[in-house]
C-alpha cells in the first residue's frame, strides 16, 4: 500500500465519526500533510473497493467513509447529517425472508437507519418552548411527510 493510502487509511479509521472527503482533507492539512485532492478521492476509492473502509451513501448526497469493519448498522440525523453506529443486529428470519422475498443472496447487511438525533430533538423541543408554538412539531411532521412522498412516489 503506498504511504498516503495508508495515511488517509489510518485518518478514517482514526476518526470517531465518519468523514466526507472534505473531512479527510481539513484533517491530513490539519496534521500538516498535503495530497492533492485526486489522490485523496482515488485513495478513498481504492480504500473502498480493497474492503478496507466502507463508504456510507446517506441522503445529503456526501458519500462518507467508516474504518470500522466489524458488523454494525448506522442511524443519520435528518437536521444536522450526523451519523452514528448502531449495534443492534437484524433479525435472522427478517434476513431469510429478504432473500426468499427477492432472490439475494445478502452478504453485507449494512443497514441505514434516518432519525432526528437527541441533540437536535432537544433543540425542536426548546424552541417550541421558547415560542410556546408548535413549530418544532409541524417541522418534524413535514420531514416525515417529505420522507413518505419520497418513499412512495
Amino acid at each position: 500500500m503506498t504511504h498516503q493510502r495508508k495515511v488517509i487509511l489510518d485518518i478514517v479509521r482514526e476518526s470517531e465519526d465518519h468523514p466526507s472527503a472534505a473531512d479527510v482533507i481539513d484533517r491530513l492539512k490539519e496534521k500538516g500533510i498535503h495530497f492533492a485532492y485526486g489522490t485523496i478521492y482515488n485513495s478513498l476509492k481504492y480504500l473502498t473497493e480493497q474492503g478496507y473502509i466502507r463508504e456510507i451513501r446517506a441522503g445529503d448526497g456526501v458519500s462518507r467513509y467508516d474504518g470500522r469493519m466489524e458488523a454494525h448498522h448506522h442511524i443519520r440525523c435528518r437536521i444536522c447529517n450526523r451519523i452514528e453506529e448502531v449495534y443492534v443486529p437484524l433479525p435472522l428470519n427478517w434476513l431469510k425472508q429478504t432473500e426468499k422475498e427477492t432472490g439475494y443472496s445478502v452478504d453485507d447487511e449494512g443497514f441505514l437507519l434516518e432519525g432526528v438525533c437527541p441533540s437536535c430533538q432537544a433543540k425542536l423541543d426548546s424552541d417550541k418552548a421558547s415560542t410556546g408554538s408548535n413549530d418544532a412539531s409541524r417541522e418534524k411532521e413535514a420531514f416525515r411527510a417529505k420522507e413518505r412522498e419520497r418513499t412512495t412516489g
